[in-house]
């Protein structure tokens, strides 16, 4: 044969393309004529018609429009949207560090949406000649693939083209009502809809990689040398609290290729917070006041106490009525005054009656104040803390630690003025506390 009469000529690499076709083809009437009773001739007639090359080829390829091969599916959201799915590697910019399909590279499995019922034009397409599939021998428009197909030039031509076509999306990009949708403002009344798209390749390959993690013959050897205490090659790991993820009840395959090969499961690994283990609270012996020794110390009022320091030195001299220096300067010291309420929280977790520890030092109305449990076993105590007068006497002691805890250098100086604009913002604070510690009886 020759190409210019319109017939293409078959090589060896054409006789290998047309072995592995003929056995797809076989593999697949053979189970279809066993099922057939003796003496069914029209029906076995009938197969071995429609299992012809020429003739499957060509329902092949008209049926290849019905499917999309994606790493992108919208189905698994709702399995009745209609909107676009894509087939996209990812992006390579976002680097190893961040997880993605990019990371994937040459083992990203792609997957297949559409009609269920030519799902076997997709098999077809993914069987591999010399390392390469029929799908990319027909998208790089492989001469070998052509004359393997058909003799006649024009016809193969068609037929590759149609199955090149299988990665490309049918149609415009469009989302649909059940979809996921997402409104991104770009302001002056413009948006971007975003409709995010499950991410089928990458969790092939998660579930790929976890199920060989739980049910490989490695893992197996590996789980039963641990419980025999024996030494073994390498080790297996574990996923704990696994959850799983069901897509397409008992049809799976109506979700997509991957997904019916995963049974329609989708493994989910746990992303919960981490289990936060602090160190635990010890009671404050061996000091007269919690202010200066405790308190004071904490990071968080160190840094609140520079910051109010530098911010008042810096607005000495300004118009004290100043309505953003007010503010500001309010705002400050109620950060400082949450701190207090918050470090008194965590102190009141401890049992009561650390108090009477003779390693406590504590005077008497911060006693009350930090160790309040204690009025449950202690009734002189409970006396003294009933009275109430030791709010006071802390609402006092906070306001002197923090004055000294500000002025503690010649470079914050206070004026008449300036102290009694102070002492009004802090008098603020110190009702505030009072009332928080007495709501707190």
């Amino acid at each position: 044969m020759s190409e210019s009469n319109g017939t293409l000529p078959l090589n060896d690499d054409s006789k290998r393309i047309q072995a592995v076709i003929h056995q797809f083809l076989q593999d697949r009437l053979q189970p279809k004529l066993d099922k057939l009773k003796d003496g069914d001739d029209e029906a076995r007639r009938k197969l071995l018609t429609e299992h012809e090359p020429q003739t499957w080829i060509a329902n092949a390829a008209r049926r290849v429009s019905q499917i999309q091969q994606v790493t992108h599916a919208l189905k698994f959201t709702h399995p009745d949207a209609k909107g676009s799915s894509l087939s996209a590697p990812g992006n390579a910019q976002a680097g190893e560090f961040v997880i993605g399909s990019h990371i994937l590279g040459d083992a990203l499995s792609p997957d297949v949406v559409g009609n269920a019922a030519a799902l076997d034009v997709y098999k077809f397409l993914r069987l591999e000649v010399d390392g390469q599939s029929l799908l990319d021998r027909a998208i790089a428009g492989d001469p070998a693939l052509a004359s393997a197909l058909s003799d006649d030039a024009d016809l193969a031509a068609q037929w590759m083209a149609a199955f090149a076509t299988l990665p490309e999306p049918n149609g415009q990009p469009a989302t649909h009502k059940l979809a996921k949708q997402l409104y991104w403002p770009l302001g002056e009344g413009r948006y971007h809809l975003l409709a995010p798209l499950f991410p089928t390749s990458l969790a092939h390959g998660v579930w790929a990689g976890i199920r060989a993690d739980r049910f490989s013959d490695e893992a197996k050897a590996a789980r039963e040398a641990r419980r025999e205490k024996h030494d073994h090659p390498h080790g297996y790991r574990e996923y704990p609290q696994l959850a799983i993820q069901k897509f397409g009840s008992t049809k799976p395959q109506n979700i997509s290729q991957l997904n019916s090969e995963r049974h329609g499961e989708n493994w989910l690994l746990p992303s919960l917070p981490p289990t936060w283990q602090s160190d635990p609270v010890r009671p404050p012996f061996f000091t007269e006041s919690v202010f200066f020794r405790r308190f004071g110390k904490r990071q968080a009022v160190r840094d609140l106490t520079r910051i109010l320091r530098d911010f008042l030195r810096s607005v000495a001299k300004p118009d004290l009525n100043n309505i953003r220096i007010r503010n500001k300067r309010a705002e400050l010291v109620g950060y400082i005054r949450d701190e207090l309420l918050q470090f008194a929280a965590e102190i009141h977790e401890i049992d009561g009656g650390w108090s009477q520890d003779e390693r406590c030092r504590l005077n008497v109305a911060e006693q009350c104040w930090l160790d309040p449990k204690r009025a449950r076993d202690d009734e002189v105590f409970a006396a003294r803390w009933r009275r109430g007068d030791w709010q006071d006497e802390i609402c006092l002691r906070f306001g002197n630690w923090l004055n000294a805890a500000i002025s503690d250098d010649k470079k914050t100086p206070m004026g008449q003025a300036e102290a009694e604009a102070w002492q009004a913002v802090l008098d603020a604070e110190l009702r505030m506390i009072r009332l928080e510690l007495t709501n707190h009886d």
